[in-house]
Order: C-alpha cells, then sequence, then structure tokens
C-alpha cells in the first residue's frame, strides 16, 4: 500500500482537506468550549460564543442576515430544510415538524434533474406527501436553462400553486455553473421563492453566482472547515420548519446540542473563504493543464475521453467520459496507484447505478465511463502531471487484462 503522503488528492469537491488554521481554532476551541452552548452560566456562555461567531462569519460569506442564519450539520440538512419550509402551511395532523399530509395536493415544487441527491431525494419525497413535483431536464451541455425553468413553472402551476424552485449554484460533478440571477428573476416574476444548494459555489466563485436566492444552502467541509457541520441562511421573513424534533437551539429549527469546536471550525473556514474565490479563479489553468495531459494519454491508450460539461464551468472541476472503460473501475484503479478522484457524488458512492446527473445529461453509457477530477488550493502543477503519468500506467494495465477478468 503507499503511503499516504503520495497520494495526489483530486477529489476536492467532495470533501476539502481541513486547513491548519482552521484544526489549530477547533483544538483551541476544544480546550475552553466544553459547556453546554445552551446554557446560561459563564463556561455555556463562553461556548456559546463559538456558535454566535460562527453564523456571522457564515452571514458574512453568504451576504444574508446573521439573525437568518441556522446552523444545521451540513448540506443535507439544510437542503432539506430549505424544501421541507414551503409546504408545511396545510399540514394539518401531519404533525409538529409541519411535513404534508398524503392525500392532497399542498403546493409544487419545481427541481432540475441534476440537483444534488439531498434535494432529489427530498423532493422525491415531498411528492409522495402530497406535494406536485416538477422535474427541469438539463440540456446536454450540464445547464438548466431559464426558459425550461420558466416552463416548468408554468405547467406546475396549473396543477397547483409553485411555492419553492431549487437549483444549485454549481453542479457537483460537471462544475457547470447555473444561471441563478436569471432563475431568480422567473421565479420572483411567478410569485415563488427560489432555494440554491450553494455548497459547491461558496468560497470558491463570488457571491454573484446565488444572486437572488432566498435561502442558500453552505457545508463547512467544501471550504475546507469541519464535517457535520452546515447552514442554511434565508431572507428576512421566510419561516423555517424543523426537520427535527427537540429543544429549543437554533430558534427550534435545530434541535440539538451545537458543537462548539465544529463551529469554530466553520468560522475560520467562513472567513477564509471570502478572499477563496481569487485563489480558486487561479486554478482556471492547472485544470486546462490536467485536462490536456489525461486527454494526451488517453489516446495514447486508445480511448479518448470526452469531457462532460460545457459552458461556464468551476475553474477547478473536470469531468470525463472514458469510451469502454467503468468510470467506477477507473476510480478504484487510480486508488491503488495513489490518485484520489471519483466517479459521481460521494455520497452516492457503492452504487451500482450510473450518476443520474450525467444520465440526465447524455445518457447512461456516458454516464457510466465518467471520472471526476477536482483539484484545490494545495494542487500543484507536479501533482496534475503525476496523476497523469499514473493515469496512463492504469489504463495500459486494464488493458492487457485478459476480456472478463
Amino acid at each position: 500500500m503507499r503511503p499516504a503522503s503520495s497520494v495526489i488528492y483530486l477529489d476536492w469537491n467532495a470533501t476539502t482537506p481541513p486547513h491548519p488554521e482552521v484544526l489549530a481554532a477547533m483544538q483551541a476551541a476544544a480546550e475552553v468550549a466544553w459547556a453546554n452552548p445552551a446554557s446560561v452560566h459563564g463556561p455555556g456562555r463562553r461556548a456559546r460564543a463559538f456558535i454566535e461567531q460562527a453564523r456571522e462569519a457564515v452571514a458574512r460569506l453568504t451576504g444574508f442576515d446573521a439573525r437568518d442564519v441556522t446552523l444545521t450539520s451540513g448540506g443535507t440538512e439544510a437542503n432539506n430544510l430549505a424544501l421541507l419550509h414551503a409546504f408545511g402551511d396545510e399540514a394539518g395532523a401531519a404533525g409538529a415538524a409541519g411535513v404534508p399530509a398524503p392525500g392532497r395536493l399542498h403546493g409544487a415544487l419545481v427541481v432540475s434533474r441534476i440537483e444534488h441527491p439531498s434535494v432529489t431525494r427530498a423532493a422525491e419525497g415531498l411528492a409522495g406527501r402530497g406535494v406536485h413535483v416538477a422535474w427541469v431536464d438539463p440540456e446536454p451541455s450540464g445547464r438548466v436553462a431559464p426558459e425550461a425553468i420558466a416552463a416548468a413553472i408554468d405547467r406546475a402551476a396549473a396543477v397547483a400553486p409553485v411555492r419553492l424552485v431549487s437549483l444549485q449554484a454549481v453542479n457537483h460533478e460537471t462544475g457547470v455553473v447555473q444561471p441563478v440571477a436569471e432563475a431568480a428573476a422567473i421565479v420572483h416574476a411567478r410569485g415563488a421563492r427560489l432555494h440554491v444548494d450553494a455548497v459547491q459555489a461558496v468560497g470558491r466563485l463570488p457571491p454573484e453566482a446565488w444572486a437572488g436566492a432566498d435561502l442558500v444552502s453552505v457545508a463547512a467541509h467544501k471550504i475546507r472547515g469541519p464535517k457535520g457541520i452546515g447552514a442554511l441562511a434565508a431572507r428576512p421573513g421566510i419561516r423555517l420548519r424543523p426537520v427535527l424534533l427537540g429543544g429549543a437551539q437554533e430558534r427550534g429549527l435545530r434541535p440539538g446540542t451545537q458543537d462548539p469546536v465544529a463551529a469554530a471550525g466553520f468560522a475560520v473556514a467562513a472567513r477564509r473563504a471570502l478572499g477563496a474565490p481569487a485563489r480558486y479563479a487561479a486554478l482556471a489553468p492547472l485544470r486546462d493543464r490536467l485536462e490536456a495531459e489525461l486527454t494526451q494519454v488517453g489516446r495514447a491508450a486508445g480511448a479518448s475521453p470526452v469531457r462532460n460539461g460545457e459552458g461556464a464551468r468551476a475553474p477547478h472541476v473536470t469531468n470525463l467520459s472514458w469510451p469502454g472503460w467503468r468510470g467506477d473501475e477507473l476510480c478504484a484503479a487510480l486508488d491503488l496507484e495513489g490518485v484520489a478522484v471519483s466517479s459521481g457524488a460521494a455520497c452516492s458512492a457503492g452504487t451500482a447505478e450510473p450518476s443520474p446527473v450525467l444520465t440526465a445529461m447524455l445518457g447512461p453509457e456516458r454516464a457510466a465511463s465518467a471520472v471526476r477530477f477536482s483539484i484545490g488550493e494545495d494542487t500543484t502543477e507536479a501533482d496534475v502531471v503525476e496523476a497523469a503519468r499514473r493515469v496512463a500506467r492504469v489504463l495500459s494495465r486494464l488493458r492487457s487484462l485478459p476480456a472478463g477478468s
């Protein structure tokens, strides 16, 4: 097995390595913030201060008011909280959580087919509880066209009032940047709200990437912070409904004892992320170099890779399909060579099905052969060159295997 130091990490979209400043802040907080932040005594107030510092930092990063930032366990809970909020007014006997009861329509939700599973699965769950869900297909480029969103809203409105549209800012697999500002104008003109899953955009693109959103989801571990903490920021006046039931933490929206240590790391990561878009923009030439190197080694192996995703893209991501190969097999073989990549959303790892995102864009065959490479602040040109060399070695070895082996 290769030592960890030799691993070339090209999976920054799955998670980012925590920054040393984040780790130092968490270690310092662990020594003083051991008390329950809900307690009113001095130790509790000291712990609570770390929670509020994280809230303030997220508010500044996203452009929302700190009073409207709810800390969550991560992007998944933030996305679920965002989708649930619009469909509890008529819950009736469904329970205090405000989950719509089945049996009649409770409004309409418009969602693209290339959203993260924490959005698509939540939408499917709401559909089973009486919400009409209208799905928007992407273009082959990976972009969700504003006119397609408008058409979906208009179709859905004939069935039930459209309360919410959910559109990610940056696709987690292709890096394609979605037209959020244009979508926001369309959504608001039709009297609905817009939720933006900005997990892959915050700290990587300027705030214009989620301009006009009414609700924005963030995850700390995508901006070099800790796992297990995220946030949902909302415009003033939006009434949220809890996914969980319990205590009064986070104004009752996210019950459970908060983690001041994770909050301390989140605060530092969020402050660093204010300057991160410029650092990520500088990665575009390195990403392009990686694409060129991979294309070259692919052609030499007789399987020229084809890029998935066109137009405006985040500067650090490339997704390539390798005709004649399986993406998951390539990922496993590259792992043995010390190159960490993925073939889809990390939360879907281990499933036998090809990426729903790429299937919606380009079909199952293209999706089955896809591999995502995502770089970050610590990636070097030497990493890119060496990764391509290892890819070439993997392709050569796989080609030499007997058929069916």
